[in-house]
C-alpha cells in the first residue's frame, strides 16, 4: 500500500492531538506508506464539518458505523471516551480495518478481552496510543535498560499527578463509570503502568496492596456544549450528580523479574499539573524520568568509582542517539507533549509498511496486560488483599 485513508472516529482533545499527528507527520518523517486524512466523525453535523476544515480531514461524517465501513478506509483512529473503544475497534476489525485505539485499551477488562479476540482472527494490525513511550527520553530509558546499563531491576516507583479536578469542574464523562470505567486509575495509572513495563521489559505480576479514595462525590450536572473534554456551562447550584470513579489510586506491586514497585495517580495532586514518570533502580545504576521535564533523563552510573558517582542530566534531543530525536530539531531545541503522537503515527506507518518501530508498539494483546494490572490493582482495592494478576484472564 503506498497510501492509508485513515478514518478518526472522535474529536475533542484527542481528536486535535491526533489531528495534529498525522497532518505533521509527513513534514518531518518519511515513513513506507503515507497517510491520508480521509474522514472524521463528530455527533454534531456543524462542529464537525468545522473541525474538519480546521485541521485538514477531506471529508466529515456524523454516522461513524458508515465511516467505518467505508470500502475506502483503511485505518480507523479510535478518540472516543472510553465506552465507545471496543463498539468501535470490534466494528473496524470485522470490516478487515488497521485500528490504532486511544487508551487504556476498553472500559472494562470484558470489553478488552472482547477485543483481544478480535484482534486474534482478524486480518488488520492493531496498536493502541500508549504515547509517552514516545518521548525520546522514555525510548532512551527503553534502550539503556536493553542494553543492561542499570543491571537487575530491583525497585519502581511511578507516578501520575494532576490536579484539575477540583471543585469547579462539573460531571463530565471523565468521573462517570459509564463512560470512563474509571477515574484517574483507567486514565492516569494506565500510562505508567505501560512505561513500566515497556522500560524494564518486565511484567507486573502481583498486586500486593492498593486504595482508591472519591474526594469529590458530588459534582454540578454539565447542561450546555464541552470543549477540550472540559464542560462550557453547568447546571444550576442545586443540580449535582454522584461521582462514580476514583480520584486517586495507589498500590504496591512485585515485578516478574523479583522487584518491587509502587504506583501512584491522582487527580486532585495541587501543584502537579502533568507529572508522569518514574524512578527505577537496579543493581548496576538507576534511572529517574518526569514528563513535566519531558526532554530530560537522568542517570546513575553505579559502576563508576565511587568518589565520581552522582545523576547524570541527558538532555535526550540529539540525532542519532536519541530515538526519534533526528526527525525534529538541533539539540536543546525541545520537543513538547505533541510530538509523542507524531512519532507514535510514524511508528504505525512504519509497521503497516513492513518495517520494525522505532521502538516496540503496544498491540491490543500488549494493552491487555496492562489492563489486567488495572483489574487487579481494582479487586485489591476493594478486597483489601493481595491479588495475582494470574487471577484475571
Amino acid at each position: 500500500m503506498g497510501e492509508i485513508n485513515v478514518a478518526m472516529i472522535g474529536q475533542g482533545f484527542m481528536g486535535r492531538t491526533h489531528s495534529n499527528a498525522w497532518s505533521q507527520l509527513p513534514r518531518f518523517f518519511k515513513p513506507p506508506v503515507s497517510a491520508a486524512m480521509h474522514t472524521v466523525f463528530g455527533r454534531d453535523a456543524a462542529g464537525v464539518q468545522a473541525f474538519a476544515k480546521t485541521w485538514g480531514w477531506r471529508h466529515a461524517s456524523t454516522d461513524w458505523k458508515a465511516a467505518v465501513a467505508d470500502p475506502a478506509i483503511d485505518l480507523v483512529d479510535v478518540v472516543t471516551p472510553n465506552n465507545m473503544h471496543a463498539e468501535v475497534s470490534l466494528a473496524a476489525l470485522k470490516a478487515g480495518k488497521h485500528v490504532a485505539c486511544e487508551k487504556p485499551i476498553a472500559r472494562t477488562i470484558e470489553e478488552a478481552r472482547l477485543m483481544v479476540a478480535a484482534a486474534r482472527e482478524a486480518k488488520g494490525k492493531t496498536f493502541i496510543w500508549y504515547n509517552y513511550r514516545r518521548c525520546p527520553a522514555v525510548a532512551t530509558a527503553y534502550k539503556l535498560v536493553q542494553s543492561g546499563a542499570i543491571g537487575t531491576v530491583r525497585h519502581v516507583r511511578a507516578f501520575y499527578l494532576q490536579d484539575w479536578a477540583d471543585e469547579t469542574i462539573p460531571l463530565i464523562w471523565r468521573f462517570q463509570k459509564e463512560g470512563s470505567g474509571a477515574g484517574s486509575h483507567g486514565d492516569l495509572n494506565a500510562h505508567i503502568i505501560d512505561m513500566v513495563r515497556f522500560v524494564t521489559g518486565e511484567e507486573i505480576t502481583e498486586i500486593a496492596g492498593a486504595i482508591a479514595e472519591t474526594f469529590i462525590k458530588e459534582r454540578k450536572l454539565v447542561t450546555g456544549p464541552t470543549a477540550g473534554g472540559i464542560a462550557a456551562g453547568v447546571g444550576g447550584a442545586d443540580k449535582t450528580g454522584p461521582v462514580t470513579v476514583d480520584d486517586a489510586v495507589l498500590f504496591l506491586a512485585r515485578t516478574s523479574g523479583g522487584g518491587v514497585a509502587s504506583f501512584e495517580a491522582a487527580r486532585q495532586a495541587t501543584g502537579n499539573q502533568n507529572r508522569n514518570g518514574f524512578e527505577i533502580n537496579g543493581s548496576k545504576g538507576a534511572l529517574k524520568f518526569d514528563f513535566e521535564r519531558m526532554n530530560e533523563l537522568q542517570f546513575y552510573d553505579a559502576t563508576r568509582p565511587r568518589a565520581v558517582q552522582g545523576w547524570t542530566t541527558i538532555m535526550c534531543t540529539h540525532g542519532g542517539d536519541h530515538p526519534y530525536a533526528e526527525n525534529w530539531w538541533p539539540d536543546a531545541h525541545v520537543l513538547g507533549y505533541e510530538h509523542g503522537f507524531t512519532n507514535q503515527a510514524y511508528d504505525i506507518l512504519r509497521v503497516l509498511g513492513g518495517q520494525e518501530p522505532v521502538v516496540p508498539i503496544p498491540d491490543f494483546e500488549d494493552a491487555y496486560q496492562t489492563q489486567r494490572v488495572l483489574e487487579a490493582a481494582i479487586i485489591s482495592a476493594v478486597e483489601r488483599r493481595p491479588v495475582s494478576v494470574s487471577e484475571v484472564r
